[in-house]
């Protein structure tokens, strides 16, 4: 059995730390791991499997001798350092929007479409975090149903943002506690760090993720608009999305309102949604039974529930899916997306 010898970029963030999590626990045949950060993370240890690591400054000679390198350090070090590593010889799995629309990059969620991983040159994407809990939803019911029309809301948690951000919220959240003036509280990061103002999150609800773009829609919602089009492979479908950002630590929330090609009744629908691998079904009203972002935490499925026909709408379905955007949305799908390279000898 081949051993992989596996590099993680960004390994002291958010996404990274789950990354070295869900590594020591993966089928893969691991060689050496080596775990790569900016200068000033450089020399730190960590633990991986009982033993020390120390953390290395990332170099485009990182990646000598590397077989797989998992990426979520941002779009400026993936547009960097991507093509040195598969100059190198390694495969990369980008987490980053850097290269997700790029027409020679398969951009893929391994319940949905594996087979675009045949087509890599030596990086694939892993999609938008509510992209991915979204489509592992939607595939089942797209291959039974047919799929016109996706309308999305989101309710997304503070980190999506990354670390600094959920620092601030439970600084927020102390200041609210200590009731100190609203205008006296931390701002930096949210909506959009990049963006020109910064409004608090704590007990709040800020329908900006991302900077604003194109007809209103911010850089987020067109992610989920243009990703969900090409992970399916269909043009024709119908996608508008509404993000917004929530005091919740982790945790993706949407409400998901479709339009089919086919009629489908609820208990149809459920059990469609059962068999989906990836998916679980939560849905018992009358037990008071659906999905809630703080039962997501920490587990790899996506959860759906609420499901219900729309009223006036013939072909239309409501439904609320809800996953850990640190492990389904970014981690576990990157490596989730490398397991199945393995698996189909890509890898």
């Amino acid at each position: 059995m081949r051993k992989m010898n596996v590099a993680i970029v960004g390994a002291t963030g958010a996404v990274g730390t789950q990354m070295i999590k869900l590594l020591e626990d993966s089928s893969l045949p691991l060689g050496s791991v080596k775990f790569l950060a900016s200068k000033r993370s450089a020399g730190k240890q960590l633990s991986f499997r009982g033993e020390t690591q120390t953390i290395e400054e990332l170099v485009p000679e990182s990646f000598d001798g590397v077989n797989l390198a998992l990426f979520s350090a941002g779009g400026g070090i993936s547009a960097k350092f991507a093509p040195e590593a598969v100059k190198r010889g390694a495969v990369v799995v980008d987490n980053t929007s850097h290269f997700r629309m790029d027409p020679e990059v398969p951009l893929v969620v391994p319940e949905v479409n594996p087979e675009a991983l045949r087509k890599h040159k030596g990086i694939i994407a892993n999609p938008n975090c509510s992209t991915i809990q979204m489509m592992v939803a939607l595939e089942p019911l797209r291959q039974a149903l047919g799929l016109k029309r996706v309308i999305v809301s989101t309710y997304q948690a503070v980190s999506g943002a990354g670390n600094q951000a959920m620092e601030e919220l439970k600084q927020q959240t102390q200041d609210f506690l200590e009731d100190k003036p609203v205008d006296q509280w931390q701002a930096n990061i949210l909506p959009c760090g990049g963006d020109k103002k910064h409004y608090p999150l704590a007990f709040n609800a800020l329908p900006q993720i991302d900077v604003f773009a194109e007809g209103g829609y911010t850089y987020e919602e067109w992610k989920m608009i243009n990703e969900t089009k090409k992970i399916m492979e269909d043009d024709t479908i119908k996608v508008s999305a509404t993000c917004v950002r929530i005091p919740v630590m982790s945790g993706h929330s949407e409400s998901v309102y479709i339009e089919t090609e086919k009629t489908a009744t609820v208990p149809e629908i459920q059990a469609l949604i059962a068999e989906a691998p990836g998916a679980v079904l939560e849905d018992d009203p009358s037990q008071q039974i659906y999905p809630q972002a703080l039962n997501s935490v920490g587990k790899k499925e996506t959860f759906v529930g609420r499901i219900r026909k729309d009223p006036d709408e013939e072909k239309g379905i409501h439904l609320w899916v809800v996953s850990d955007n640190l492990l389904k949305g970014a981690a576990w799908n990157s490596l989730q997306i490398a397991e199945t390279m393995y698996e189909m000898e890509l890898l």
